[in-house]
């Protein structure tokens, strides 16, 4: 992590409240190697945190008030009181309804709060698909526990409190895993995430394997509205096999039934079942570190995404195509995240980053004309306090 991100954190909380911040915690984004629209159908994920981060610096207060400045936004600030229903901040400081959220939940979840000061800086690229608000959510919950010392909430019930921040009060209906990997996270490993029992088997990413995040500077519009959608389709797919969720159906009873199902339905399902199958498949790959088979699974995975759940779009599709062919069969690319634009990310070996980087940056443009953004980065810890 970088030191100017601490100290910007650092820097903010005095200016605003005159004093050093009694600790410091920090939150990473993440990357999903493979497992798209599985998390919200109880299924498989492999993503890893990176080595990007939100930062919270905070001190206590004792009259029951939470303030928080945005370093990052000019020193924007937002001011409430705690309790179990905190109202909304209003549109034009959407930022502060993450952080809002975060601490009514941790108040439902019983911390003994009195209050708080905190300043927030952070590096995760925005609107990038990479959970920047994931990490606000559980870097905000974390530095709430370290203000108090306390050993709860664990890890994983801290990224539920996340998650519910995220979906109740937001009003996101995300799945779990940006906030379990930001939350649990492990250095220099993915995590095969379990979205039902949130078990977490790590499988290790090695020094001589690199992770390239590449963004395609396409606008992702629509997404919401998209991601919704798709998620009735799921549900409406899983009442028709009589399941409780996809995770739960295999592909010879989706074919056996699939005569009764609309055919954009039954497609969307194709897609999470074999999906489900790809990523515990990815895991045993990455655990042997068989490149040859990750690349392959990513090629399938992008496939499907692209034909079965629709959610990529031609520059993606061109940006994927650019860099499978760059890569060759010692590694693989695939879009990341919900859809419509974004990153993609690719494994490779790490001698060959800057060559495929250099390849990239001068073979693709968005269709604004925009070069890519690229980035190679490293799987890091999870959620934790930082050292003054």
């Amino acid at each position: 992590m970088s030191s100017p991100l601490i100290q910007r954190a650092i820097a903010s909380y005095i200016g605003a409240f005159d004093a050093p911040p009694q600790t410091l915690v920090q939150a990473p984004g993440r990357v999903n190697l493979i497992g798209e629209h599985t998390d919200y159908n109880d299924g498989f994920v492999l993503p890893c945190a990176i080595d990007f981060h939100t930062v919270v610096a905070i001190g206590p207060r004792r009259d029951g008030r939470v303030r928080v400045i945005a370093a990052d936004l000019n020193h924007a600030g937002d001011e409430f009181t705690l309790g179990e229903t905190i109202a909304h901040a209003g549109p034009r400081s959407a930022w502060a309804d993450y952080v809002r959220g975060a601490v009514q939940m941790a108040v439902r979840e019983g911390l003994p709060l009195a209050g708080a000061n905190l300043a927030i800086a952070g590096d995760v690229p925005q609107g990038a698909g990479l959970s920047s608000s994931a990490a606000l959510e559980v870097a905000v919950l974390q530095a709430l526990k370290s203000l108090l010392d306390s050993p709860v909430p664990s890890p994983t019930r801290l990224a539920q409190l996340a998650q519910a921040a995220e979906n109740d009060y937001v009003g996101c209906q995300c799945g779990i895993m940006d906030q379990l990997i930001s939350a649990c996270g492990r250095a220099d490993h993915a995590l095969l995430i379990d979205c039902r029992s949130l078990e977490a088997r790590p499988a290790p990413l090695p020094d001589d394997m690199a992770v390239m995040i590449v963004h395609s500077r396409v606008r992702r519009g629509l997404v919401e509205s998209a991601y919704n959608e798709r998620r009735q389709q799921c549900e409406q797919a899983a009442r028709h096999l009589g399941v409780s969720h996809l995770r739960d159906a295999s592909l010879t009873q989706l074919v056996a039934a699939g005569w009764h199902l609309d055919d954009v339905v039954f497609r969307r399902a194709r897609h999470v079942i074999t999906e489900n199958a790809r990523t515990l498949a990815a895991h045993e790959a990455l655990t042997r570190g068989d490149l040859v088979t990750m690349g392959r699974l990513m090629a399938e995975s992008h496939v499907s995404m692209r034909d079965d759940f629709e959610i990529t779009v031609p520059a993606i599709d061109d940006l994927v195509t650019l860099l499978q062919a760059e890569i060759g069969p010692q590694g693989g690319a695939r879009m990341t995240g919900g859809g419509f634009g974004g990153c993609c990310v690719a494994l490779m070996p790490t001698d060959q980053t800057e060559r495929v980087a250099a390849a990239v940056e001068a073979g693709y443009r968005s269709p604004d004309g925009d070069p890519p953004r690229i980035w190679v980065t490293r799987a890091v810890d999870g959620a934790g306090p930082l050292p003054r």
